[in-house]
C-alpha cells in the first residue's frame, strides 16, 4: 500500500526538482474558501463622515464681489473701445482713463482674494488683460499713423492753425518780396556756370553734375506745413583733386570774385580762425585746426536779404592720416556718386515761394489778420 502510494506519488513529482511539494489528496486540512462571503468590518477612522456614494455639496453661488469685477472689467474694455472708434486716441492716455484703470484693477484684484468670487473675478482679469489701455492706445497709434489723422482731437481752432500758408515768426511780406524759387534757381545756375567757366580757364578743371535738385515743404510752425519750400540745388564738383594749399587759396579767390560779380557777399570761411569757432571744433569738423593740414574747406556766401546762400567745399584726401575720412567720402560716394575729393559748389534757398503758388498765398494770407 505504501509503495503504490509512493508511485502515484513520484508520478507528479519526477522532473519537478526545486518544486513545492504538490498537496495530498483532498488538499489541506481546513483550507476550503467558506461558501458565503465574509464581510470584514474595519473600525470607523475618526474625521470621516463621507462615503463614495454621498451626495456631493452643493455648489455655493459666487458673491456679489466676483459679479461686480466682471461687469466692471466688461464695461471699461467697452470705454475703451468706444473711445478708439471715435478716433479720441489721446484721451486714453489722459489722467482720468489711467485712474479709472486701477479702480477696475483694485476691484478685480479684490475679488481674486475670496473664493465665491475668484472665477468671475479671474474672467474679469483676462477681459483686462487684452483690453486697457497700453493695447488700446497702441492700436491707436498704429491706426493714426497708417491713415495720418492726428487731427481727430484738435480744436477748429487748431486746424485753422495748421493750414497757415506762411511760417511762424517769418514775415509774409519779407518772403513776397525776396527772389521767388523760380529766380533762385535761375540766379544759382548763372553763377555755376561762371564760376565753372572762370576756373576751366584758369586751372584746367572739369566738371561733373552731381545729385539732382530737391524741394522739401518747410513747415509752418503751427503744426502744419507751408507753401514755401527749402530749395537744394544740384551740385557742380570737379573730377581733379584740388590739394595744394597755395593752390586751394587761389580758387577761393576767383570764386570770390565771381560771386561779388553777382552781388552776394565775399566768402567767408567756416574753417579757419575768423570764423569764431573753438579750434577744438574747427578740429574735430575739418580734421585740424590748421588750414594747410584739413581735410575738408568750406567757404560760404550770400545775397541777403535775398535767400540764397552758395557753399563752395574743397575735399582733400591727402590730409586723411587716420582713413576715418576716406571711409566717410567712400560712403557719400556710393549714395550720390560725386567724387571722392576736388571743389564742389552748391546752392541753399530756405522758406522761397514758388511763382505759381503767389496769387494763392496772398489770398490765403487774408484768412490770417496778425499771424507772422
Amino acid at each position: 500500500m505504501v509503495m503504490d502510494h509512493e508511485k502515484q506519488r513520484a508520478r507528479y513529482v519526477a522532473g519537478t526538482e526545486g518544486a513545492p511539494p504538490v498537496p495530498p489528496p483532498g488538499g489541506y486540512r481546513n483550507a476550503r474558501r467558506p461558501s458565503s462571503a465574509t464581510l470584514v468590518q474595519h473600525p470607523a477612522v475618526p474625521g470621516a463622515i463621507g462615503t463614495a456614494t454621498a451626495e456631493p455639496e452643493a455648489k455655493r453661488p459666487a458673491n456679489a464681489l466676483g459679479w461686480v469685477a466682471l461687469i466692471t472689467g466688461i464695461l471699461f474694455a467697452l470705454i475703451l473701445l468706444i473711445t478708439l472708434a471715435a478716433g479720441g486716441a489721446d484721451v486714453l492716455y489722459g489722467v482720468t482713463m489711467l485712474a479709472l484703470q486701477l479702480v477696475v484693477v483694485a476691484v478685480i484684484v479684490g475679488a481674486l482674494f475670496t473664493r465665491r468670487g475668484r472665477t468671475l473675478g479671474a474672467i474679469a482679469l483676462a477681459i483686462t488683460l487684452v483690453v486697457n489701455v497700453a493695447t488700446v492706445g497702441g492700436l491707436g497709434a498704429l491706426q493714426t499713423s497708417a491713415s495720418g489723422s492726428y487731427d481727430g482731437m484738435k480744436s477748429d481752432e487748431q486746424k485753422h492753425e495748421e493750414a497757415y500758408p506762411g511760417i511762424k515768426g517769418t514775415d509774409s511780406q519779407d518772403v513776397l518780396a525776396q527772389q521767388s524759387l523760380e529766380q533762385v534757381q535761375a540766379e544759382a545756375e548763372s553763377l555755376f556756370a561762371d564760376i565753372r567757366s572762370r576756373l576751366t580757364a584758369e586751372f584746367g578743371f572739369e566738371w561733373v553734375q552731381v545729385g539732382d535738385e530737391d524741394f522739401r515743404p518747410e513747415r509752418n510752425g503751427y503744426g502744419g506745413e507751408s507753401m514755401l519750400v527749402e530749395y537744394t540745388s544740384a551740385s557742380w564738383a570737379t573730377t581733379q583733386p584740388v590739394q595744394d594749399y597755395r593752390r586751394k587759396l587761389d580758387v577761393m579767390a576767383t570764386i570770390d570774385d565771381v560771386v561779388a560779380e553777382h552781388g552776394m557777399s565775399y566768402l567767408y570761411s567756416f574753417n579757419d580762425e575768423s570764423s569764431g569757432l573753438d579750434p577744438t571744433m574747427i578740429a574735430k569738423l575739418y580734421g585740424s585746426d590748421d588750414p594747410r593740414e584739413q581735410h575738408t574747406w568750406e567757404y560760404y556766401a550770400e545775397n541777403y536779404p535775398d535767400p540764397l546762400r552758395f557753399y563752395a567745399n574743397v575735399y582733400d584726401l591727402s590730409n586723411d592720416p587716420t582713413g576715418d575720412f576716406r571711409t566717410a567720402r567712400e560712403a557719400q560716394n556710393a549714395r550720390t556718386g560725386e567724387p571722392l575729393e576736388g571743389l564742389q559748389l552748391t546752392v541753399l534757398a530756405s522758406a522761397v515761394l514758388s511763382d505759381a503758388d503767389r496769387d494763392e498765398f496772398q489770398k490765403k494770407l487774408q484768412e490770417y489778420p496778425g499771424f507772422e
